[in-house]
């Protein structure tokens, strides 16, 4: 987008209206480039209105060598490296399962992780790949892909997005970052290295509201509020992972998935969840209700969202943060 030098102009002079002429095209974008170096959807809503505070507090020194695009990004990924490094980032507890479940398949590595809703990439422009870019701009959305972001040391993941998701060429990267092009460089091969080989064996999902999106999803809302975990296993694949962030346990094919979903059933005694679709992340979502001992009224009980190949389930992300569900617009209670 062209920066008008008149609205620069009478930005610089404390006008709100023309700085948010200049700034507000890319509220969106920077929001989502927030959410995939920090995977919090909480934290990157701050981050944007940091980056954009620091942005009105220095436009005195925003010289035009670089875009206005470029500038509020370099604002954004130090400010994101910033909280990385910061330790007293607020990291959230480890829940506490209401019954005994069985003995996980492991333990996660990262448990900060959120869902990000499809109502606010939406309001993204999508430009299309641009010439230095790797990932398809639905791809670098998929939690799969964000939560290997949370692996890397910070500096590898906000150079491979700047280069591989929005396409900034070596030197401006080398500018953002403070750092030469042969450093960034250098990060960018170990960044790639280690999310290839953390990511495996990438399968092939389901195309966005397709026929085939549309009937798995339905399949399963209506085996999981039943309670019809054989005809939940019938639609997984061999490896498929449960996990529950920010809990860290995690389960790994049928055999153990449908062993948690058992010892679930029993604790609830009768109780059915109720589920109410929602999309997050380019992916089927729903919000999860489970109602209490003799009420009629059901809670938020998580959020779920499904990656799914052409007629399987691969993961299963059911996020135990019950506060997601404003952000998705979902009931505080059905």
């Amino acid at each position: 987008m062209i920066m008008s030098a008149d609205a620069l102009a009478s930005a610089r002079t404390g006008d709100e209206e023309a700085f948010r002429q200049l700034t507000d095209p890319y509220r969106a974008e920077l929001q989502l480039h927030c959410y995939r170096m920090l995977g919090s959807l909480a934290d990157a809503e701050d981050m944007l209105q940091e980056t954009l505070l620091a942005a009105w507090r220095h436009l005195a020194g925003f010289e035009g060598r670089a875009s206005v695009r470029a500038w509020l990004y370099r604002i954004a990924t130090n400010r994101c490296l910033n909280a990385l490094r910061d330790k007293k980032r607020r990291i959230p507890p480890t829940p506490v399962p209401p019954f005994s479940p069985p003995e996980p398949t492991s333990h996660a590595e990262a448990v900060w992780l959120q869902p990000y809703p499809d109502d606010l990439l939406n309001a993204i422009p999508d430009a299309g790949p641009g010439p230095e870019t790797r990932y398809q701009s639905q791809e670098a959305v998929r939690l799969a892909f964000v939560a290997a972001l949370q692996l890397l040391p910070p500096r590898q993941t906000a150079t491979l997005l700047l280069r591989d998701v929005l396409g900034f060429s070596a030197a401006e990267v080398a500018q953002m970052l403070a750092t030469t092009e042969t450093a960034v460089k250098g990060t960018l091969q170990r960044a790639r290295a280690t999310l290839d080989q953390r990511r495996g064996d990438e399968v092939a999902l389901v195309v966005p509201d397709s026929v085939q999106e549309r009937d798995l999803t339905r399949r399963f809302a209506e085996a999981f509020t039943t309670d019809d975990i054989a005809g939940i296993v019938a639609m997984l694949t061999d490896d498929t992972w449960l996990t529950m962030p920010p809990a860290p346990h995690q389960y790994r094919g049928a055999d153990a998935i449908a062993g948690f979903l058992r010892a679930s059933a029993a604790w609830r005694s009768g109780r059915r969840f109720r589920l109410l679709p929602v999309r997050a992340n380019t992916q089927p979502a729903f919000g999860c209700y489970l109602p209490q001992a003799g009420e009629s009224i059901a809670y938020p009980a998580g959020l779920i969202v499904l990656t799914l190949g052409a007629d399987r389930i691969h993961a299963i992300t059911r996020f135990l943060d019950d506060d997601l569900f404003a952000r998705f617009g979902l009931a505080p209670a059905i």
